[in-house]
C-alpha cells in the first residue's frame, strides 16, 4: 500500500519546502499537496529528486482562497482565468512528474442557476481533460461535503460519476475522499465498490474531526484492507489535519511501515 503525506495539511509547523524531508524522515516515499504555486517548481523538483519522493497529486489553482473561492470551473465569465490556472497546473505537473490534477468546481453563488453552472462546469472539465490528455495526465473531480465547504458545487458522487460518463473522457476520474463520503453519511466501502472503475485517487482522514487514522469513528484498518483487496493500487493521500504535532500523528502507521500490512516502503 502506498500512503502519500499531504504536505499542505501535515507538517504545517515547518516551511513548505521543509515538509518533504519530514515526510521522508517518517518513512514515506509518496506525497501530495494542494497548491504549490507560491514556490518555484524547480525548487520543489530538487527536493523530490534529492529525497527520492513521488508527488502524486496537486490541485489546479482555485481562485482567491483567502476570499473564500474554491474553484473557477462553474463560472462562465472567468474562462480566461481558468485557462491560466490550467496552464499553470500543467506546467507544475510536468515539472514535478505529477500524474493527477484535481480541478475544484467552485462555490455556487445564489444568483447563478445550478443548471447553468453545471453546463459551464462540464465544458471546463472537458476542456481541461483535452489539455491534460496531450501530456498523458489525469484530471480528477471530487465530491466535497457541504459542512466543511458550504455552497460547494459538487457534493454528490452520483452526479460526479454521471458527469464523467457523459463526458466520455478516459482521463477524467473520481477523487474519492473517505472523509467526505463519511461526512455525507455514505458507507465508504460500499460506495467505493460502486464506483471503483472511475476512481483514480483516494484520500483519507478520520471522521468526524478530520484528524489522523484512529482519532475518529472510521475503521481505518478495515478500510485500507478493503481497498487493497479491491485491487486499488494507487496512493492513499493522507489529507488529514493532525490532532497535535504532525510528527506525533503517525502511530497508526507503524504496522504498515513494518510491512505487516504492505507498507509504503
Amino acid at each position: 500500500m502506498k500512503f502519500a503525506v499531504n504536505v499542505s495539511t501535515i507538517f504545517t509547523e515547518a516551511p513548505f519546502l521543509a515538509r518533504f524531508a519530514k515526510a521522508k524522515q517518517h518513512g514515506f516515499s509518496h506525497v501530495e499537496c494542494q497548491f504549490p504555486y507560491s514556490v518555484a517548481p524547480e525548487a520543489i523538483a530538487d527536493e523530490l529528486e534529492q529525497l527520492e519522493l513521488s508527488l502524486v497529486l496537486l490541485n489546479l489553482p482555485a481562485g482567491d482562497w483567502e476570499k473564500g473561492e474554491r474553484g473557477l470551473a462553474i463560472f462562465s465569465d472567468r474562462h480566461d482565468e481558468f485557462r491560466r490556472a490550467l496552464e499553470e497546473g500543467v506546467r507544475y505537473a510536468l515539472a514535478l512528474g505529477v500524474p493527477n490534477l484535481h480541478c475544484m468546481a467552485g462555490v455556487l453563488p445564489r444568483d447563478l442557476p445550478r443548471e447553468r453552472a453545471k453546463e459551464t462546469y462540464m465544458r471546463r472539465i472537458d476542456e481541461a481533460a483535452a489539455t491534460l490528455a496531450v501530456h498523458g495526465l489525469t484530471l480528477t473531480i471530487e465530491p466535497i461535503n457541504p459542512f466543511d465547504m458550504p455552497g460547494y458545487f459538487l457534493t454528490d458522487i452520483e452526479e460526479a460519476a454521471a458527469i464523467i460518463r457523459d463526458l466520455g473522457r478516459t482521463n477524467v476520474k473520481l477523487q474519492y475522499d473517505v472523509y467526505h463520503m463519511a461526512r455525507l453519511g455514505r458507507n465508504v466501502t460500499a460506495t467505493f465498490a460502486d464506483y471503483a472503475p472511475l476512481i483514480a485517487h483516494v484520500q483519507f482522514a478520520d471522521a468526524p474531526g478530520r484528524h489522523e487514522p484512529g482519532t475518529g469513528e472510521l475503521p481505518y484498518r478495515e478500510i485500507f484492507t478493503f481497498l487493497q483487496e479491491c485491487g486499488y493500487n494507487g496512493a492513499i493521500g493522507l489529507e488529514y489535519i493532525p490532532s497535535g504535532e504532525s510528527s506525533e500523528s503517525f502511530s497508526w502507521y507503524d504496522e504498515y511501515r513494518s510491512g505487516t500490512k504492505g507498507g509504503d516502503r
